[in-house]
């Protein structure tokens, strides 16, 4: 699972090391090579996926890549055609299959291109109680933003894509002190995979793809 960035390396760890295990999956999760972490230009990650499924002929490969923040300077395949579609899952599909289809052919069946709309901080947007228990009340200082995000999006995966809105700038204003990394480990355990992946349609076909290897 090659990950974006520490956040999604540290939740991949936390989260989904051991119920892969328990499905005779071993997990292993490296950062994007090219930048030890953040986004890159397609033909860098293009470059170490096909590295690792040449390397372990066994392995299948997929990546854990926020749509927030990719851009068409970043060339990847099919950028143009995909944003021609309105509908935000519609277009992630159509930029995953791209994906898939600028991979060499013969390791294709072993990769499983995933990006997370629109962020994997969305995610954390599962329950409102879950805040109010992990964060101290002190260091909760947008309650009120929060309450409105929660009545905004049933599905968290849905919390948009520009500098104000993104979740991860919601939740540097929401708490005091906001660490990313930190953060995302502790509200998602809290919250536990089965309550993420109930709430989140996207992610939960992602992972049930995963399982399913």
């Amino acid at each position: 699972m090659i990950c974006e960035g520490q956040t999604e390396q540290a939740f991949a760890k936390s989260n989904l090391q051991i119920p892969f295990v328990e499905r005779n999956i071993n997990l292993l999760t490296p950062l994007i090579k090219a930048s030890h972490g953040g986004i890159v230009q397609w033909q860098k990650l293009k470059n170490q996926i096909e590295k690792h499924l040449k390397d372990d002929k066994e392995a299948y490969v997929t990546t854990f890549i926020d749509y927030y923040g990719l851009h068409a300077k970043l060339n990847f395949p099919g950028w143009d055609a995909a944003h021609g579609i309105v509908d935000k899952n519609s277009r992630m599909d159509s930029l995953e299959q791209s994906m898939l289809s600028g991979i060499d052919p013969q390791f294709q069946h072993r990769f499983i291109p995933y990006l997370q709309l629109h962020e994997f901080e969305g995610l954390l947007f599962n329950d409102i109680d879950i805040f109010k228990s992990q964060i101290p009340p002190e260091d909760l200082v947008g309650l009120e933003e929060l309450e409105k995000t929660f009545a905004d999006f049933q599905n968290p995966e849905m919390i948009n894509n520009n500098q104000k809105t993104a979740p991860s700038h919601r939740l540097k204003r929401i708490i005091i002190g906001y660490n990313k990394v930190v953060y995302g480990d502790i509200l998602s355990q809290a919250i536990g995979l089965d309550r993420i992946r109930a709430k989140s349609p996207r992610f939960n076909n992602w992972i049930t793809r995963l399982e399913n290897i």
